[in-house]
């Protein structure tokens, strides 16, 4: 089974570090300059790491080294759990609960929007 990265393309900064390591291996003695000219020339138009890689199928370490390539489409992250979105239902419920319960007193009516207006002051909502 052939390797899936092998298909990816690769770019400039690739290219030089393969030049690079080419040329330590030159200097190391194991390719002459004539087999370097023809390698060099074969990265100059690879395009995809497989193209790359096979030029450096017969030599030891150093290789050209690659970059993990990114996913195109990365999974997506749940949001942290907020919770505001529950206490504001439940102030609504106890708001209708009071206003059932302590009806007999009309000053009532004079909470709810207090309530509301601090609530949305805390939050930094202003109106």
């Amino acid at each position: 089974m052939s390797d899936p990265s092998r298909d990816i393309r690769i770019g400039d900064t690739e290219r030089q570090q393969a030049l690079q390591v080419l040329g330590e291996h030159m200097s190391a003695g194991r390719i002459d300059v004539h087999e370097y000219g023809e390698r060099s020339a074969k990265i100059t138009i690879a395009k995809t790491r497989g193209e790359l890689m096979a030029l450096f199928h017969d030599l030891p370490d150093p290789r050209p080294q690659f970059a993990t390539p990114m996913p195109m489409f990365p999974e997506p992250t749940k949001p942290p759990a907020r919770w505001e979105g529950a206490v504001v239902p439940a102030v609504g419920v106890a708001v209708v609960i009071a206003f059932f319960v302590l009806v007999r007193n009309p000053l009532i009516f004079l909470l709810i929007p207090a309530v509301a207006i601090l609530w949305a002051q805390w939050n930094g909502r202003r109106r």
